[in-house]
């Protein structure tokens, strides 16, 4: 698989006569940029020979070919040569490997502060020797994060981020957050440094402080220091993470602009607004054996600290709290606990474009993908929970010529050793996915999606919620709602229209959909959309869709619009990949 994708992307540039290639796309013109920036043509047939010497090609922001002025480059450090340099994973004077040159890119594009990576082999001094070559082009540092959820004139969500995205050209980010919710704004930091004082240790670290809209002043704060090794090539015999994790708030649950009024059994309603007290901390190990097939396993011991309750401003009487207490809060809890965790999988990658950022490199995971977390807290306080948990996940994912399969499923479930309830199973849940982008047809491609989600005898009483701009477009945001959830998404995403480095595109979508207790009632919706990438500023695109719901209440005709970054697969249940 690596050779042959290597040879893709060098196949234009194979020609006996080291000409300029025929241009492709984005980026293969910065292909063609970095290859004059050192006069090498490029070496059809590297493998085995020996690695004279590693050359990097770094581009600014803003290249000649961009149609944005130059002087933006100013106020963008480009990231130092010594950075991507330390991503290397190949030695000079050890023989090529198309392997490792592959994993090169992969981790320079995780870094998150390149637009572009392509690593290419080029001719060395003579005949036996080759050179790594690796053209990169920063993404624009100094910048406004934007991450908004808007559906008509509803904003659901609304995220800013001044960040320095890559302080001095050291891939250190430094960042001031705004986060304006439905019912609260959050002002915060945060500081990541991906290669702590150059070494393999990364730091990431972020706090904030939350405030009410309706006047309330201060009413928490949330946080979390993560310290973590991570295995930073296929090649890294362990790894080791550190986390501590905190959050102090009241949760108010909407549907629409307004608090959720749930229906109480006597009468009346009881707003869905509690607060949350959480505390959490863990430590786990791992150690890593083989080569094209990777075991993962290890372990490590973790603690929290959960409570929940009606807040005393809520003025509910002692039946009515009992009552939201007992039927829908997540419950109160503390535990300490012991962890086993493993991972099998398969370690093929393919690159793709035009699936979700057009004209930007994609890696994607083939093969399987499999995890097993068991989890046990003893007893060692009097009210601390005594359980045994365990969840699994599972993933599939297959490249036939320029189309990509996908299925994916995750399950868990908690055995209560002691304590009310001792004997029983809770929290099982279970939840498939399932993905298919096809091949290019007429330019663009066909993109479909399957997902189901099932809760049964949940603890934490999470309750789904389905509608606007979270996959059931078109519709009321949040109409729909449910302990289990159905939903299909079918998309045609056109060919990018390229003016000059934007690239536009165009979507028809049919969506359908339910939240549910017991049984599915679909909704159905059709619309349009549009798909909008700056490949100097972003690496996903913004998301303008318009629906209509065909066989439901619809909003006014505002409200069927919705704005977002990146694409509607994109929403899924962080529990397919983290059951617990």
């Amino acid at each position: 698989m690596s050779l042959a994708w290597l040879a893709l992307i060098v196949a234009p540039l194979l020609a006996a006569d080291p000409a300029p290639p025929p241009v492709q796309g984005y980026e293969d013109e910065l292909v063609q940029w970095g290859l004059a920036q050192h006069g090498h043509p490029v070496e059809p047939e590297p493998e085995g020979k020996r690695l004279e010497a590693v050359l990097v090609a770094s581009e600014d922001v803003v290249a000649s070919s961009d149609p944005y002025p130059l002087l933006l480059n100013v106020f963008h450090a480009r990231t130092r040569e010594e950075v991507i340099r330390r991503e290397v994973l190949l030695e000079p004077g050890a023989p090529w490997s198309a392997e490792l040159a592959l994993e090169t890119a992969r981790n320079l594009r995780k870094l998150g502060i390149f637009a572009v990576v392509r690593v290419v082999p080029v001719r060395g001094s003579t005949p036996d020797a080759v050179s790594l070559l690796i053209i990169t082009k920063d993404l624009w540092s100094l910048r406004l994060n934007q991450d908004i959820q808007l559906v008509g004139s509803l904003v659901q969500s609304l995220r800013l981020q001044a960040t320095e995205q890559n302080f001095l050209g050291l891939n250190k980010k430094l960042a001031v957050d705004f986060l304006l919710r439905r019912d609260s704004v959050s002002l915060g930091q945060t500081y990541l440094d991906p290669r702590l004082g150059g070494s393999r240790w990364s730091l990431n670290e972020s706090a904030a402080l939350i405030f009410g809209r309706e006047g309330s002043g201060l009413e928490g704060s949330k946080g979390s220091v993560l310290l973590n090794r991570p295995f930073f090539s296929l090649d890294t015999p362990w790894s080791f993470q550190t986390q501590v994790v905190w959050r102090v708030q009241p949760v108010r649950v909407f549907r629409g602009a307004d608090v959720w009024q749930l229906p109480y059994p006597e009468g009346g309603t009881v707003p869905y607004i509690y607060d949350a007290r959480e505390l959490s901390g863990n430590a786990l190990y791992l150690r890593s054996w083989g080569s094209r097939y990777k075991l993962d396993a290890g372990g490590g011991v973790g603690a929290y600290h959960r409570r929940y309750g009606a807040p005393e401003s809520s003025g509910l009487d002692e039946a009515r709290r009992t009552w939201f207490q007992q039927t829908l809060l997540p419950r109160s809890e503390d535990a300490t606990y012991v962890l086993g965790y493993a991972r099998f999988w398969e370690t093929r990658y393919e690159v793709m474009r035009d699936v979700d950022s057009y004209a930007l490199s994609e890696d994607f995971q083939v093969g399987h993908y499999v995890t097993a977390t068991a989890r046990y807290a003893p007893a060692l306080l009097a009210d601390a929970g005594n359980f045994a948990e365990l969840g699994l996940t599972a993933r599939y994912r297959v490249r036939l010529g320029d189309a990509l399969s996908s299925v994916a499923a995750a399950a868990s479930v908690r055995r209560l050793l002691g304590g009310e309830g001792q004997g029983t199973w809770v929290n099982r849940r279970w939840a498939v996915e399932a993905q298919q982008v096809s091949p290019k047809v007429l330019g663009g491609r066909f993109v479909v999606r399957g997902l189901l989600d099932v809760n049964i005898d949940d603890l934490n009483e999470r309750v789904l919620l389905l509608g606007g701009g979270n996959g059931l477009r078109g519709a009321l945001p949040e109409a729909y709602s449910g302990k289990r959830m159905v939903l299909v998404n079918v998309e045609y995403r056109t060919r990018p229209l390229i003016l000059y480095t934007v690239h536009l595109g165009g979507v028809l979508f049919y969506d359908t959909g339910s939240a549910f207790d017991r049984r599915p009632s679909f909704v159905h919706s059709v619309g349009v959309g549009v798909r909008l990438l700056f490949p100097q500023f972003n690496t996903f695109p913004f998301r303008f869709d318009f629906g209509y719901v065909i066989n439901d209440d619809r909003p006014d005709f505002g409200g069927r619009f919705s704005f977002s970054g990146g694409q509607v697969t994109e929403f899924r249940p962080g529990f397919l990949d983290a059951p617990i």
